[in-house]
């Protein structure tokens, strides 16, 4: 495990949370939950600092010539933590696609595709699974919102930001 804290433009910390290959491997994730599990985690003001705080990468693969979301042990292991840690949807950063490799790394079917004229290679996921898979995890994400105490209008933000990180439409009027 390698843990680092950047600071960001906001003013903010993000918290990188990097994932060795041989943890990954094992799916051992025990030392990320001790420090950050649901009973570890602050509540108010200090657990609303941490919406959108969080980053997470595997490190050991980058002689592998697949996608990090192409590689069996990657994909189950990040399938276990989502289980064991639901809440990257209040969590994770929405600057950068680490969340997206997480999630297509828990998604049952991702198809590889070619790109007409060229070596390239992207992934084709099923939407459904994708708008079922983010769905699921907005209840974890309202009981994250609820425990730091979050606005109405903050909740509503992030459900927003979350659905535009992902490509879904959003077009729900904010409340009064």
């Amino acid at each position: 495990m390698r843990l680092a804290t950047l600071r960001r433009v906001s003013g903010n910390q993000l918290i990188v949370y990097q994932f060795s290959r041989d943890k990954v491997e094992r799916g051992d994730f025990t030392a990320f939950l001790a420090q950050f599990g649901r009973q570890q985690l602050p509540s108010g003001a200090a657990l609303a600092d941490l919406l959108g705080g969080f980053a997470f990468t595997v490190d050991g693969y980058n002689e592998d010539p697949r996608e990090i979301y192409a590689i069996p042990e990657v994909r189950k292991f990040y399938a276990a933590f989502h289980r064991a840690w639901p809440y990257w949807l209040y969590f994770c950063d929405l600057n950068q696609d680490a969340l997206k490799t997480m999630v297509m790394c828990c998604l049952p079917s991702l198809a590889a595709v070619s790109k007409q004229g060229g070596p390239l290679v992207g992934v084709q996921l099923d939407p459904m699974e994708l708008l079922r898979f983010v769905a699921e995890d907005f209840e974890p994400m309202n009981q994250m919102c609820e425990r730091a105490e979050l606005s109405e209008r903050a909740i509503y933000d992030r459900t927003k930001e979350v659905m535009e990180f992902f490509g879904f439409p959003f077009d729900a009027p904010p409340p009064q």
